[in-house]
């Protein structure tokens, strides 16, 4: 890992997740009735609760509403405080978790795909593109991830974060010798 990531990781203390995208590999499932469908992904689930068990919150901003992802943010024990939906210019919602969290921007990670996510990537201390993000997403960033929204890019996140932390080799050893 490259030390300046390492350096800008190390310091996170709220991660905020864009959906269609990032959680979600961006496809929208609709049936005959206009019933939305999403696939979320389970690794990335549980890297999000490795997270929160490690005293790092997690936030979404989304620019579509829907009750999936309120569904979503409850299963993973997100703080419903944390979690702005239907927001397509996403800085009134950031501006709000400022005030909200009284963490300092370079306390914050913010994960995104498209264009929309670059007004608060540009605020944050360290802003990361999934693999298939936007080009100009992923020139304008400081990672960009391996892995595509949806598949597994939130986890990769999330072990990089926890890595950089000094967090996350002793909390995958607890898995194979159990304290």
């Amino acid at each position: 890992m490259h030390k300046n990531i390492t350096s800008l990781a190390k310091k996170i203390k709220l991660i905020i997740l864009d959906v269609d995208g990032v959680m979600t590999d961006g496809s929208l499932y609709f049936d005959n009735q206009g019933q939305e469908f999403k696939a979320f992904n389970s690794k990335d689930g549980h890297g999000i609760r490795l997270l929160l068990e490690n005293d790092i919150e997690v936030s979404i901003i989304t620019g579509r509403k829907s009750e999936l992802v309120v569904h979503r943010a409850k299963n993973l024990k997100l703080s419903p405080d944390l979690v702005y939906q239907g927001y397509r210019d996403k800085l009134p919602a950031f501006a709000d978790l400022l005030k909200k969290t009284g963490y300092e921007k370079e306390q914050i990670a913010y994960v995104g795909d498209d264009v929309i996510d670059l007004p608060i990537m540009s605020q944050v201390g360290f802003s990361i593109a999934v693999g298939d993000a936007n080009w100009f997403v992923k020139k304008h960033c400081d990672w960009v991830c391996e892995l595509n929204g949806g598949k597994g890019a939130v986890r990769e996140v999330c072990e990089l974060i926890l890595s950089a932390q000094g967090k996350l080799d002793s909390l995958y050893h607890d898995y194979i010798i159990p304290a």
